[in-house]
Order: C-alpha cells, then sequence, then structure tokens
C-alpha cells in the first residue's frame, strides 16, 4: 500500500513525496505525514491546488538542498 511504499523510500531517500489518495480520514493523513510524506491531497482535488502543492514541496526540497539528482515518481493505488 501507499503507506508501506512511503516508509520504505524513507529508510533509504529523501525524496520528496506527495500522498495522493482517496482516504480523507485523519489517521490516515498522520499515519502518512509521520511515515515521512512531505504532503497529503485526497480526491478529488483541482489541477491548481496539485500544481500548487508540489511546488510548494520542491520549494522546500530546494531549500533544504535535498533535491535528488536523477528524479523518479513512484506510484502505489490506493
Amino acid at each position: 500500500d501507499g503507506f508501506e511504499v512511503c516508509r520504505r523510500l524513507r529508510e533509504w531517500s529523501q525524496i520528496p513525496i506527495i500522498m495522493l489518495t482517496a482516504r480523507d480520514n485523519v489517521e490516515d493523513k498522520v499515519k502518512c505525514l509521520n511515515a515521512g510524506a512531505d504532503d497529503y491531497i485526497t480526491k478529488p482535488f483541482g489541477i491548481n491546488e496539485l500544481i500548487a502543492r508540489v511546488r510548494a514541496v520542491l520549494r522546500r526540497t530546494e531549500e533544504a538542498g535535498t533535491i535528488p539528482t536523477q528524479p523518479s515518481f513512484t506510484t502505489a493505488a490506493t
């Protein structure tokens, strides 16, 4: 599941993680954020919101100096 993917990625990488899911209960949000997700977006969402959140995460990552040299994307079905 997405939580497990997030947890495992955090074991070896600081790549930005934005959880995009249909699960909107507080417990799932807290669980994923505590596992290392940088942001959590629930469906439905507007494309402008998604773009703004991606930019914000990239901006924070850039400021921290932790942008990966080879961007990659991992998806997990919810």
